[in-house]
């Protein structure tokens, strides 16, 4: 049964639902899944003034953690086509892990929101599996055997990079995420956990 960690970051939800909805497709695949959040760096009454979802359930995971896990999958919303600052500080704390080749094989995916249909999906999930990669991770995306992503008969998000939403609307609160963009989601984390879990039986020694 591989450990799989869903990570996140969301300031007004959406991708605390599509975390829930990956962890629930990992579940499916029988991954043992926690999902937990990284810390807010937006002060608590700006964040208040903003509209920032603030009663958020999922606990905040450590760094020292990490390594604990066969699989991270990162969410985080797109802010200018890249991850959001709070992701980026997580994961900028993660040195010593590098140093130790502490994730080195482990299996690392993405998904993400943004707040229109071209606002930077695909850069945001490839700079996010450029850190993936540069920890030595396994990346893996959303194949298109999810045909959700192929649909045009409705505004969705879904890439073959990862899972993503569209958010809209007064504090981009408006728009939920879709069933499709939901669907998109469970389908990555069960793909994740049934390579990570491949991943986890193949015990090979690979001489430097």
């Amino acid at each position: 049964m591989p450990r799989i960690l869903v990570l996140y970051y969301s300031a007004y939800g959406h991708i605390e639902t599509m975390a829930h909805a990956v962890a629930a497709g990992a579940r499916d695949a029988g991954a043992d899944v926690a999902v937990k959040r990284v810390p807010d760096l937006v002060p608590t009454d700006v964040a208040a003034q903003a509209g920032y979802k603030t009663d958020q359930a999922a606990p905040v995971a450590t760094v020292s953690e990490l390594p604990g896990y066969d699989a991270i999958i990162v969410g985080t919303p797109t802010r200018y086509g890249n991850m959001a600052a709070q992701m980026k500080n997580f994961l900028d704390q993660t040195g010593g892990l590098w140093f130790r080749d502490a994730l080195v094989g482990k299996v690392g995916s993405a998904f993400t929101s943004t707040g229109s249909q071209h606002g930077g999906q695909e850069t945001t999930l490839q700079s996010t599996h450029t850190v993936l990669l540069h920890l030595g991770m396994v990346i893996v995306g959303l194949p298109y055997t999810f045909k959700g992503q192929l649909r045009m008969d409705e505004v969705t998000g879904g890439t073959p990079y990862g899972a993503s939403t569209l958010a809209s609307g007064e504090n981009d609160r408006d728009r939920q995420p879709s069933a499709n963009e939901l669907a998109g989601a469970r389908f990555q984390g069960r793909h994740v956990a049934k390579i990570a879990a491949a991943l986890a039986g193949l015990h090979v020694e690979v001489s430097p």
